[in-house]
């Protein structure tokens, strides 16, 4: 089984990691069954979010018996010291545990550093002193605030996004994360289900001795998956190389990664999925695509504003609006001639 050292925090996991946010589409009782077959077959690190719903909830109800032996990374969206500690709290209490290993800034559109008037990093400090926290990290997907937190060296660990579409200034993060002793966490592995071959995506991170995967499960057969590669490491060579270029040619340049933070829309457009159909219809043919509710999803982009709010919220600077009218055009092609 390979490990990976989460930089200056020492804390040695299992290169796979568990990546909770999916778990709140599932039951209380399934979520159990997959969290505690992760845990007993090596996977010993687990993310997840206050913002993601009743994900703490599901942990804690399943992992909570066995917490000293498992690292968990949980993320605050609070703007100020005051809601800060409200969303500590709640954590704790929903994951069942009086401490957290990294307690994380959810995806903040600053860098939160001590005397910046918002109270935030304070906080941070404070729980840490506490023994509430163990280490300071900080998720984002824009890389103005990857780049200042690196260089702040005020945290411990860095989420952010990275697979094998990674651009080279993406790449320049993680070795700079690697230089300056700063824990790696990497979201966004399968790209949002742009990448569908799991062992590509493994087999990528691999080259990283700093990198921590954390894979979004929500399925027995998903998690086997990644499980398999513990034993059976698959190779950047052959076949798996030819679909990582081939990958790189098809989906190079501007596409819609899924992260939701161009939501919500003004007329109820589903911008996260809307944004990126015609790839996730042709990479993943399913007739689930091609559903009248889909269809609806897909015909609200006739009513887009273009009032660009959208483009001024996504952290790729992408042209959202164009984005969403590629993809009704294509999409309704495929409908049309029902072309997979």
């Amino acid at each position: 089984m390979d490990y990976v050292t989460l930089g200056k925090t020492g804390i040695k996991v299992c290169k796979n990691g568990f990546g909770a946010l999916p778990i709140q589409r599932i039951s209380f009782d399934s979520a159990k069954e997959i969290l505690n077959h992760a845990y007993e077959n090596g996977i010993n690190f687990y993310d997840t979010a206050r913002f993601y719903t009743d994900s703490e909830e599901k942990i804690g109800y399943s992992l909570s018996h066995v917490r000293d032996k498992i690292y968990i990374a949980t993320k605050t969206a609070a703007q100020n010291y005051d809601d800060f500690w409200k969303d500590l709290n709640i954590s704790l209490n929903n994951l069942k545990t009086d401490y957290i290993d990294i307690y994380q800034f959810h995806n903040p559109s600053f860098c939160p550093k001590p005397n910046d008037g918002t109270g935030l990093y304070e906080a941070m400090t404070e729980a840490k002193a506490q023994g509430k926290i163990r280490f300071i990290g900080i998720t984002n997907h824009r890389l103005k605030i990857a780049e200042e937190a690196i260089e702040s060296q005020l945290y411990d660990t860095l989420q952010f996004p990275f697979c094998y579409l990674a651009t080279d200034k993406d790449i320049k993060i993680v070795n700079e994360c690697k230089k300056h002793n700063i824990g790696f966490i990497a979201m966004k592995g399968l790209s949002g289900g742009l990448i569908t071959n799991s062992a590509a995506a493994y087999a990528f991170m691999a080259q990283y001795d700093n990198v921590l995967p954390i894979w979004g499960i929500q399925r027995i057969n998903e998690l086997n998956e990644f499980l398999s590669y513990n034993t059976n490491p698959p190779k950047m060579e052959g076949e798996i190389k030819e679909i990582i270029d081939n990958d790189k040619k098809v989906l190079a340049g501007d596409f819609c990664r899924g992260c939701g933070y161009c939501m919500p829309c003004p007329v109820g457009i589903e911008i996260n999925n809307c944004a990126r159909m015609s790839l996730l219809i042709r990479r993943s043919p399913s007739q689930l695509q091609l559903t009248e509710e889909v269809q609806n999803k897909m015909k609200k982009i006739e009513e887009c504003l273009h009032c660009n709010k959208c483009s001024l919220k996504c952290p790729y600077g992408l042209d959202t609006p164009r984005l969403l009218q590629d993809n009704y055009k294509d999409y309704m092609e495929i409908l049309n001639g029902k072309e997979f």
